[in-house]
């Protein structure tokens, strides 16, 4: 299956810490993925939490509810987070964010690596660079004048 691996990074005004505790609650992610709109089946163990994120498609009048297994995990606090995602069609997707103080803030570096078949590879790749590029943006939101 061909992979694509891209990779962003945001200045927040908030220190790494409090960056990494909204992050590792899956509650969050509701809102700060512009397709999520809700987690559920939450269950955590150990250094890592499983869930389910309801992603929401629209096409006009029409949406599709993607239910998507995430699992969460913490790999060095305040510091590094790992999401995995195994997504209907044979999708799969890992997103690990490294978090790094700078001045005041954080840095976050976002690195996404997606595999798909090929007949899904654009349009999946699109749809996990916008989401990228949205979610970023909402933490810069989320984040900003909090240092």
């Amino acid at each position: 299956m061909p992979t694509d691996r891209f990779s962003d990074t945001v200045q927040l005004a908030a220190a790494p810490p409090v960056i990494y505790a909204h992050l590792i609650d899956p509650q969050s992610y509701v809102g700060l993925s512009p397709l999520v709109v809700a987690v559920r089946d939450i269950r955590p163990r150990n250094d890592e939490t499983t869930y389910v994120a309801v992603e929401r498609f629209r096409l006009g009048p029409l949406h599709w509810d993607n239910p998507i297994r995430v699992t969460l995990t913490g790999f060095d606090p305040d510091r590094r987070l790992v999401s995995r995602v195994v997504s209907p069609g044979g999708v799969r997707l890992s997103a690990t964010i490294d978090l790094a103080p700078a001045g005041p803030g954080t840095a976050l570096t976002e690195t996404i690596e997606v595999s798909s078949p090929a007949l899904l590879r654009s349009f999946v790749r699109r749809q996990a660079g916008s989401v990228q590029q949205a979610r970023l943006a909402e933490l810069g939101r989320r984040f900003s004048g909090r240092a």
